[in-house]
């Protein structure tokens, strides 16, 4: 049986939430390197479903491990059981800790800060992904279907939040799901106007 293989990806908390309520299935990522190269070739010699390894993503069947905004709890004094008869909860993330909360406000009492995701071990992970499906497709290809599997909120969303709507971004929501995505996708730097081609990396939840 073929090893199976993972690969880290980058989520920012607001992602990560959508994941944990099950509302993002699919990122976009753009194309870059080798994988433009790639296009520029099929396209111009029109080449029917090439098949390839550029999608630093990995293919259907392989896994990406969630690297996420965390905290390090091991030697802080503040490691806790969630469950009694469970192991010791050795990170925080802040994704389960929004902006003003109480228990964000606690962790700036004990002193304690969030290390960026780019620095998350493997060990620290708490959500793994398997890819179910990955193409290429034009930023502005997306559909009102695939905006929701984005994991975009609408503004009519914002009732949900309660105090929360001014700290997720309210400035991202739209009535209108390909038009939350599109200011979503503006608000992290990217060029909606340019319509690059994206990587569409589709996921389902595995146990880690």
């Amino acid at each position: 049986m073929p090893e199976i293989k993972e690969r880290p990806i980058l989520f920012s908390a607001p992602m990560v939430r959508a994941i944990l309520e099950g509302r993002k299935t699919v990122t976009r990522r753009a194309v870059k390197g080798s994988g433009l190269v790639w296009l520029d070739n099929f396209l111009a010699e029109y080449v029917a479903d090439p098949e390839n390894n550029l999608c630093p993503y990995g293919n259907p069947g392989d896994r990406l491990w969630v690297r996420e905004t965390f905290i390090d709890l091991r030697g802080t004094g503040v490691e806790h059981r969630p469950d009694p008869d469970g192991p010791l909860q050795r990170y925080a993330y802040a994704a389960d800790c929004r902006p003003g909360s109480h228990s964000d406000e606690a962790r700036k009492d004990f002193g304690l800060k969030y290390k960026p995701s780019i620095h998350m071990p493997r060990a620290a992970c708490r959500i793994l992904l398997e890819i179910t499906d990955v193409r290429v497709e034009r930023l502005q290809d997306i559909t009102e279907e695939q905006s929701k599997a984005e994991g975009v909120r609408l503004y009519t969303d914002h009732a949900e939040l309660g105090d929360w709507w001014h700290v997720e971004g309210i400035e991202t929501y739209s009535a209108d799901p390909r038009k939350s995505f599109e200011l979503l996708w503006s608000s992290v730097g990217g060029a909606w106007q340019a319509n690059p081609w994206v990587w569409v990396v589709e996921f389902k939840r595995v146990t880690p």
